[in-house]
């Protein structure tokens, strides 16, 4: 019983200072697919994870299209300098990466279908680098808002290596790190790809290694939701269909 009360101060402490860690435009921006406000405060039965996976163009529309998925933003996090710019960050000097801010309902999807995604849609192995867009601004990160998922996201890392080091793989050079600061990017690049005259890109270079299981899982989507994303064709994300994927597959 007193486990079970711990874990539900820690739950409401972590959504109280939620809101502090993100950096919010001053307006209401809606997102383009899903039509969420952006800033919508989070509810019982959602969280909020960010996850840095090299150009967030394209990292941004494979999240958006999960089931179960709430709202998706693209931003800057990990770096020193309070609200910086595209450019600004482009230079590599801020220390910045580029993320995407994923909020999803707790009923519908896991973080462990959330985290099986982030590992499959790029190479967490190259460092500052993620195909041809090399700086530290690319570089593989997640940042969780709780320490339940920094344990899951350890716990995935630790569980992935070993499948990539089967298939001949490096080191993963992901960094995992708690409580790290959301600032917004700007608006003309929130659902880049799916706004039109939009320039297709995407830097990805998925290792084709697939995410199996780790200590703490409880995968929810159904198996052919994943079907969806096939890592064997070149710039998979830019391929497929802006909207959501139908969770009744």
């Amino acid at each position: 019983m007193i486990k079970k009360i711990s874990k539900y101060l820690t739950m409401i402490i972590d959504k109280l200072y939620a809101y502090k860690r993100t950096e919010k435009p001053n307006k209401k921006v809606l997102h383009t697919i899903l039509k969420n406000d952006l800033t919508a405060k989070l509810k019982d039965n959602e969280e909020e994870i960010l996850f840095g996976c090299g150009c967030f163009w394209g990292a941004e529309k494979g999240f958006w299209r999960l089931p179960g998925v709430i709202s998706t933003a693209v931003g800057y996090a990990g770096g020193e300098k309070e609200n910086p710019t595209y450019r600004e960050v482009c230079s590599g000097l801020t220390g910045h990466t580029e993320v995407v801010r994923v909020v999803w309902n707790n009923n519908e999807i896991d973080l462990s279908d959330l985290l099986k995604l982030f590992w499959e849609c790029h190479d967490p192995t190259q460092g500052n680098r993620q195909g041809n867009d090399s700086g530290s601004q690319y570089r593989s990160a997640i940042y969780t808002t709780s320490k339940d998922q920094l344990s899951k996201a350890t716990a995935s890392k630790e569980s992935f290596q070993k499948e990539l080091q089967n298939n001949g793989f490096g080191v993963i050079t992901t960094e995992i790190k708690n409580d790290i600061k959301f600032y917004f990017a700007e608006d003309y690049h929130q659902q880049y790809l799916a706004k039109p005259g939009s320039r297709p890109y995407c830097s990805a270079m998925p290792t084709k290694v697939i995410f199996k299981d780790f200590s703490g899982a409880n995968f929810k989507l159904k198996e052919k939701i994943w079907s969806n994303y096939n890592w064997d064709i070149s710039h998979c994300i830019l391929r497929g269909e802006n909207t959501p994927i139908e969770s009744n597959l």
